[in-house]
């Protein structure tokens, strides 16, 4: 007997049966969307276009409708395995991914720098080439954003940017399927974002606009996005007719925004800065004062680990935040990437509305 997560059927009544219509009882019917990520590398949301992203948030929520509120069992990564390196320490990341490709019946294998020989004992190359001769994919979760670009150029196999200096876009995917779910589309929505010009927030700047999304960015000075970043984004912002503005006041960034964002002021790695920026970042927590700013229907988010400066208790809290969804969303949106590089699985719900 098989199973494919809504019916058994027996082996005998497959008999006969065209490759096509067994690729369809596993995989369903092909998507209807000119889309095919299968074999490629996600180290940055700039080199996905406007179709790639929605694509990867269909998927995700075809995923969660079908595992997590049907009951369905897809073993669409049986067989494979999954190489998670990890220079970084990770709650939502590697749980997301680790809980998620098992799920989906594959192996993953948790890799820290003191377990393998990364950029140590054996160069990038190396480790990039010995990974594509055992495992399927890679996540790789790194201080710098150069090495994930020489192991992917090194690899066969897809490479996955679960955090860099530079990019973490894993966390802005799941912050799209959030607020698609919340507001029922994206396009349109005015996102502000609130603290410091970090990785997400150039995840953040390198998508929004291809999604039909405004951002008004507030970040103190000497803590702005990358120049390069912003050049490109005022580039997307005229090129699918968005409003950009970059300040560094958070109230004006907050005027009339649905979604006010921020995140950890101090990284990993920036520790020994915590005084400097605690100063820097003054007048940038996120209260029910700033919220006064938005708009009637604004909603809140912060990737986490969060502190109480960075978004006081009341605000995170309460019933505008949407934390705790966003952080479960990480897990739907890696399980969307990995199926989507990996197989040639298409979502079998309804396509959302952007």
């Amino acid at each position: 007997m098989l199973f494919n997560g809504r019916n058994f059927i027996s082996i005998a009544n497959l008999a006969g049966t065209s490759k096509q219509l067994l690729r369809q009882f596993w995989y369903g019917t092909p998507a209807q969307m000119s889309v095919h990520l299968k074999g490629r590398d996600l180290l940055s949301l700039q080199s996905y276009t406007a179709d790639e992203l929605k694509y990867l948030l269909w998927m995700a929520s075809d995923l969660k409708q079908r595992i997590k509120h049907k009951g369905e069992y897809l073993p669409l990564m049986q067989g494979k395995s999954l190489a998670m390196i990890f220079e970084k320490r990770s709650t939502r990341t590697r749980l997301s991914a680790e809980t998620g490709f098992a799920l989906l019946g594959g192996h993953p294998s948790f890799l820290i720098t003191q377990d393998i020989h990364l950029g140590t004992n054996e160069s990038l190359t190396d480790t990039a080439r010995v990974l594509s001769s055992m495992t399927n994919a890679i996540l790789a979760r790194v201080y710098n954003h150069n090495d994930l670009d020489l192991m992917a150029k090194e690899a066969t196999i897809p490479v996955i940017n679960g955090l860099s200096d530079l990019y973490h876009p894993l966390q802005i995917l799941a912050d799209y399927l959030t607020l698609q779910e919340h507001y029922g589309g994206l396009k349109g929505l005015t996102m502000a974002w609130i603290g410091d010009g970090n990785n997400v927030l150039h995840s953040l700047m390198a998508s929004a606009a291809k999604l039909g999304m405004h951002l008004r960015i507030a970040t103190p000075r000497g803590f702005e996005p990358d120049l390069r970043i912003s050049k490109i984004t005022e580039q997307n912002s005229k090129e699918y007719g968005t409003k950009l503005l970059l300040t560094t006041d958070p109230l004006e960034a907050a005027d009339s925004a649905n979604v006010l964002v921020t995140d950890t002021w101090i990284s990993m790695g920036q520790e020994e800065e915590k005084k400097e920026r605690l100063k820097a970042f003054q007048g940038y927590q996120i209260t029910m004062q700033t919220a006064k700013s938005a708009a009637s229907n604004w909603t809140f988010l912060h990737c986490l680990p969060r502190k109480p400066e960075e978004v006081d208790d009341e605000v995170f809290y309460s019933p505008r935040s949407l934390v705790f969804q966003e952080a479960e969303n990480r897990k739907w949106t890696i399980m969307a990437v990995m199926v989507s590089l990996l197989t040639d699985y298409s979502p079998q719900l309804q396509k959302p509305t952007f």
